[in-house]
């Protein structure tokens, strides 16, 4: 995780972005509940960490997860919500406790983990039974924007390494043009 530039962060938190995407409308329809305790990891500066603060409300949590402290940091500086915690993570080690999470975020992150099979593990790992993971990622095509093709994890394979890492896909498909969302289960 982290092969994302911190002077790139702007375009992580754009208005075109946000109308692209729909971060609360996404998160709600992926599972996301109140009371929920959420791991967003690979946070950054906060694009989906502020809609679950407010989705899981004040009887729920959101750990918001990176390796770049710039991000952290910027994300303090935008999100005070009480209910977030902002934790500093390896690539594929998350500071949480087994099964603690009801929900598992991981935008945009996959491909840019060392180890994504480590990384999966390790989100099955905190995840407790029954838990949903949510992870959105890139499609695997030439595009203008985004990571080079030759970095991207394609759909199928997303999905194969979620299987491996002992979840259940219940959803895999198109987010948009340019992404896909897949969810899972921990059984």
């Amino acid at each position: 995780m982290g092969k994302f530039k911190h002077k790139n962060i702007g375009r992580l938190l754009s208005e075109e972005r946000t109308r692209e995407i729909a971060p609360e409308r996404l998160l709600r329809s992926s599972g996301l509940a109140e009371g929920d305790r959420l791991a967003d990891i690979g946070c950054g500066p906060g694009f989906f960490t502020e809609a679950a603060a407010g989705i899981v409300g004040p009887e729920g949590r959101v750990f918001a997860l990176d390796t770049n402290p710039e991000m952290l940091r910027s994300l303090a500086e935008r999100c005070t919500a009480p209910n977030v915690e902002a934790l500093r993570c390896a690539d594929a080690e998350f500071p949480l406790g087994d099964g603690s999470v009801d929900f598992t975020l991981a935008a945009y992150v996959l491909h840019e983990s060392d180890d994504p099979r480590a990384f999966l593990a390790e989100a099955f790992r905190i995840s407790r039974t029954g838990g949903r993971l949510l992870l959105i990622d890139w499609e695997k095509k030439p595009e203008e924007r985004g990571p080079p093709v030759e970095e991207r994890i394609s759909r199928d394979e997303a999905a194969a390494l979620i299987g491996e890492a002992g979840f259940s896909v219940t959803e895999a498909g198109e987010l948009n043009p340019s992404h896909y969302r897949i969810i899972a289960v921990k059984p």
